[in-house]
């Protein structure tokens, strides 16, 4: 109040002054009828001198006096005429009045849109200061879920057969603790469902399973698990992981997008912009965590001081939107064509310049699309030579060597957060009957399909859904989804692109 109460008495003490500056009379300048009046009395003076000296008759000098001092009569009136106080024009007087009105009255509607009044100075050590007991004062992880799970309210009601092999699935996890393939399908199966905090529980057995031999990404997943529990808020518990995942990996990009969230929540988005800014111009691959970023990165880079900020431009490390809007157009022998294309630059720049595990990875999955097994064959040797002093990434490179080849001409990129179920999902349960695992395999299917249908997704997600239903024969299904994502995604073109990719491959597109 007092902030507002001085404002008040300073505008009010500037306006005044105007006020009077215009209102009150201002004497006139002198004139010529001043300096008229001055010499006549000079002249008088002189006449005077003269007189006594005996240069002229007294009749001569009274006739003079007479002349000078009637012309020194009207060159006074004149002076008295032209020194009357002078005023502005009434017009102008109150149209100024109106728009010094105008604009006090602005100025104080624009602060209260924009300013913050009652805050003190923020210098640096200030701010610094701030950001650091934010830092120090974050949530635990378990306040942080109860937060999160009040403001998030009930979950959807799973479909009964999923449910019941969730139910089954829990049950033979729990009689098998030691198996590693059934705690990752939990911990996502379980993230799917909305069972967040049995999720990272899940996960977090899994490390605890895998010791040493636990991977980056194994980190980074429990890491983006406790951040989703906790609505999205990264926790000191959630940043031990993602640091034990940088620790492993320091390339891992699903950990450097959550440290570079973490910042920017605690009020150090200088920090943020520069691991965000490096992601985008290091060759990081493309990811879901490459959206966000770019919607964020030029307010952060404003925080930072970079006021003319440019955003680095797409380096040719994936497909573009405007590549996939234009491949939804193009005939299945263009869409291969170009996808080689692409492939050989893949290729060549990696040939001259190096790449990163997930840029080999890529190559050799790929090769292996296109039917040219010998080539990635010789690629997978030649990245193990590079790679051989790092594990993690060789492992990765492995898998896409070794592991099963996609069958879509375009597959569509992994889900951001909470994806569906993936091919390592569809082909787990190893334990399980063909029966049962066919039963799985429906439920998880049937419960991203009920996800998408009533809250919506990312446009990966539906193509996904769309490829898994026509994987399982479930054509006329898959049209009906693909419908559905086509008022779901209406009006972003570079998503209806992707979906209708999955679409053709699937064989249900209109």
């Amino acid at each position: 109040m007092l902030f507002w109460t001085l404002t008040a008495a300073l505008v009010a003490f500037v306006a005044l002054l105007f006020v009077l500056a215009l209102v009150r009379r201002h004497p006139a300048t002198a004139t010529a009828a001043d300096y008229d009046v001055q010499v006549y009395r000079d002249q008088l003076r002189d006449l005077e001198r003269d007189l006594t000296r005996g240069v002229m008759s007294a009749e001569e000098a009274e006739r003079t006096r007479i002349e000078i001092s009637r012309r020194m009569l009207e060159a006074d009136r004149a002076a008295q005429k032209a020194a009357r106080p002078s005023e502005a024009p009434r017009a102008a007087t109150v149209a100024v009045l109106l728009g010094l009105a105008a604009l006090m009255g602005g100025s104080f509607w624009l602060y209260q849109r924009l300013g913050a009044a009652g805050y003190a100075d923020q210098p640096i050590a200030g701010r610094f200061e701030l950001a650091n007991d934010l830092y120090d004062s974050r949530p635990s992880q378990d306040d942080a879920e109860k937060a999160a799970e009040v403001q998030r309210g009930p979950m959807p009601t799973p479909e009964p057969q999923f449910a019941e092999l969730m139910e089954r699935l829990r049950k033979a996890v729990s009689e098998r603790p030691n198996d590693v393939q059934g705690l990752a399908l939990l911990a996502r199966n379980e993230a799917n469902m909305g069972n967040f905090r049995a999720s990272w529980q899940a996960q977090r057995r899994l490390i605890a399973l895998r010791g040493d031999a636990a991977t980056a990404a194994d980190y980074a997943q429990l890491g983006e698990y406790m951040t989703v529990a906790a609505g999205g808020l990264v926790t000191k518990e959630a940043e031990e992981a993602f640091a034990t995942a940088l620790d492993k990996d320091p390339r891992d990009a699903l950990s450097r997008y959550y440290i570079g969230l973490m910042m920017a929540q605690n009020a150090r988005g200088d920090r943020a912009f520069r691991i965000w800014d490096a992601m985008l111009r290091d060759g990081t691959p493309e990811g879901p965590w490459m959206t966000p970023i770019r919607a964020n990165i030029e307010q952060l880079a404003w925080i930072a001081g970079e006021t003319s900020y440019q955003m680095p431009q797409a380096n040719g490390r994936g497909p573009t939107a405007e590549d996939m809007q234009a491949a939804a157009q193009m005939s299945p022998e263009e869409r291969q064509q170009m996808i080689r294309g692409m492939v050989e630059q893949l290729n060549d720049r990696l040939a001259t310049e190096g790449g990163t595990a997930a840029d080999w990875a890529k190559l050799i999955s790929s090769l292996r699309m296109l039917g040219e097994e010998d080539r990635a064959q010789k690629i997978w040797t030649e990245a193990q030579g590079l790679f051989a002093t790092a594990p993690d990434d060789l492992e990765r490179i492995r898998q896409a060597a070794e592991g099963e080849v996609a069958q879509m001409p375009m597959a569509a990129p992994q889900a951001p957060m909470m994806p569906g179920p993936s091919a390592e999902q569809m082909q787990s349960a190893a334990e399980m009957t063909p029966e049962e695992r066919q039963q799985m395999i429906e439920g998880m299917v049937d419960g991203l399909v009920d996800r998408l249908t009533t809250e919506g997704g990312a446009a990966n997600e539906w193509a996904r859904a769309i490829s898994s239903l026509a994987t399982l024969g479930k054509t006329d299904r898959a049209a009906e989804v693909y419908a559905a994502a086509q008022t779901a995604l209406a009006g972003d073109e570079a998503a209806l692109a992707m979906v209708k990719g999955a679409a053709e491959a699937a064989g249900v597109a209109q």
